[in-house]
């Protein structure tokens, strides 16, 4: 049965709240960002309560301008940042450093980045989240996963022997985030949900460069994870 426009609705907003986190987590960019740049480079009005509650799925009915100034955004992100070095370097260098350490743009499943039209579409629960963010990590499972993630990056062997190759293999420049997968894969401490849901896309890749996964996608890799979590 179809859903009726209300459920489309609930469930476009949910869509929404997990990929404006994701983008978040995957950058570690505090809710000032997007507002900042959107202000900075005359791209429209995005205040910082607009990215929480979207982020949160609290915003029931964001104007035009926000979906048109995150995507004129995500567009620059896609086309790197060294476009906008002459506008941010100098005047906000705090902000500058951030987008130098991860500006990672939201793309749809062509590759190309999401637009002001696609943006609506999934908040508006007409189009589904691209594969590439097409998951949830409960709370509840984040400890087991974080079990399996060992599991298989360790493949049977301790920690120390195989760090060097793991942690090469683990592209991901952002030091807090390099140690704390270090902590993770060492078993010193787990991923909370949210953290994990940020993290998948990495951990796919670095499971590729490993050749421990065959490359079928993130969705497979957290089905992959949440079978040896089942085993253990």
């Amino acid at each position: 049965m179809s859903l009726g426009y209300r459920d489309k609705l609930l469930k476009g907003r949910r869509a929404m709240a997990h990929l404006i986190h994701l983008w978040h987590e995957r950058n570690a960019w505090s809710h000032r960002v997007l507002p900042l740049l959107s202000e900075i480079l005359d791209l429209g009005r995005v205040h910082n309560s607009q990215i929480s509650n979207l982020r949160n799925g609290k915003l029931s009915s964001p104007g035009p301008e926000v979906f048109l100034a995150l995507a004129q955004i995500n567009t620059i992100l896609d086309q790197g940042v060294e476009s906008i070095r002459d506008q941010l370097e100098k005047k906000y260098p705090e902000l500058w450093r951030t987008l130098q350490d991860s500006a990672l743009p939201l793309k749809n499943d062509s590759g190309k980045p999401l637009s002001a039209g696609e943006l609506f579409e999934i908040f508006a629960g007409l189009k589904p989240l691209p594969s590439s963010f097409d998951w949830y990590i409960k709370d509840e499972e984040a400890t087991a996963l974080s079990d399996a993630l060992s599991d298989h990056f360790c493949q049977n062997k301790p920690w120390r022997s195989c760090k060097i190759q793991v942690m090469e293999a683990y592209t991901v420049n952002k030091s807090n985030r390099r140690e704390r997968f270090a902590e993770v894969i060492a078993g010193i401490r787990d991923y909370t949900a949210e953290e994990l849901d940020g993290e998948l896309l990495d951990l796919y890749e670095a499971s590729k460069k490993l050749s421990y996964f065959d490359g079928r996608g993130p969705n497979d890799f957290l089905a992959e994870l949440r079978n040896l979590a089942t085993e253990k």
